[in-house]
């Protein structure tokens, strides 16, 4: 059975820390895979850190084909019916560096890219935190609508005997929030943007949830109604004159979080979601997170 990365499901961390590279001119996406196969994790028992690293579909699709989940593809642009978009700022490799301490992380990126910098150029990063323990800027809880951990794997990694066993296709998109507008509404319409409780992150009843409501738009069934769940990991980010998430989602199937973006910008089925009033996506890019064994093969013969 192939492993998958652990710091997909790692829980308990507080600072993150996101980096996205592209190709030096003349450099092979191959080197760039040689060059991610050699990162490791600080080999600590306390204060450590955990890596999930990823490669754009493209890359694999040249140097790895067998290994590139079924309908992976990097991000397009996203424009709903009204003009609101959705940006592709698709790179070549990203990182997700997560631990308790901001100082290791700081430390650990800041190695990464040392590491990285014969092959790749950083072109893009951005440091994130825990807020209220799983709250969002908004005051929300954030990831309510995740499976349980014993079925997380189900959800976030490819199945064994397909392309990719055991990787997972992460969707990383930046939103900058306008909180004064948001919280200049009172409690229970915020609760209607949203679709639940702001204190419990309750789900509202049908009858009381608007169409456009987040929950409403984001939450995706298949043919006989059942939820096709995806794993969020998405964090706060920003300070006082500019903050939001760094939205963060794996799935096993690609396919399943394009349908998600075609019901927030409304493309499905001209309904928008609300959020997306107060709420801006600045950048938009999807990721392999291979395998262990996988990003293994690229690692020199006698590398421990």
């Amino acid at each position: 059975m192939t492993l998958p990365q652990p710091g997909i499901f790692a829980l308990g961390t507080r600072s993150h820390h996101h980096l996205e590279f592209d190709l030096l001119p003349g450099r092979a996406p191959r080197d760039l895979l040689e060059a991610l196969a050699l990162l490791r994790e600080p080999r600590k028992t306390t204060g450590g850190v955990n890596l999930v690293v990823g490669a754009a579909p493209s890359v694999w699709a040249e140097v790895a084909p067998h290994e590139l989940p079924n309908g992976a593809a990097d991000f397009e642009p996203v424009v709903g019916p009204d003009g609101f978009t959705m940006p592709a700022t698709q790179h070549h490799a990203w990182l997700w560096i997560a631990g308790s301490d901001a100082d290791v992380v700081f430390d650990v990126a800041r190695s990464a890219v040392g590491a990285l910098s014969a092959v790749a150029s950083l072109a893009d990063e951005v440091a994130g935190f825990s807020y209220l323990d799983s709250r969002d800027l908004t005051g929300f809880i954030d990831g309510t609508e995740n499976p349980p951990l014993d079925e997380a794997a189900d959800a976030a990694l490819v199945a064994e005997g397909s392309p990719g066993a055991s990787s997972s296709v992460a969707l990383v998109q930046r939103w900058r929030h306008d909180l004064d507008a948001f919280h200049a509404l009172p409690v229970a319409e915020q609760e209607l943007v949203i679709g639940r409780s702001k204190t419990h992150s309750v789900e509202l009843d049908d009858d009381a949830k608007p169409a456009d409501a987040h929950i409403s738009r984001v939450v995706i069934e298949d043919e006989q109604g059942e939820e096709l769940e995806i794993l969020r990991r998405s964090i706060p980010i920003g300070g006082m004159h500019d903050h939001g998430l760094e939205f963060v989602a794996f799935s096993a199937d690609q396919r399943v979080l394009l349908r998600m973006l075609h019901r927030m910008t409304g493309t499905a089925d001209g309904v928008r979601d609300h959020l997306t009033r107060f709420s801006t996506p600045l950048t938009g890019a999807f990721y392999v997170t291979p395998s262990v064994d996988a990003l293994k093969a690229f690692a020199p013969a006698d590398d421990d």
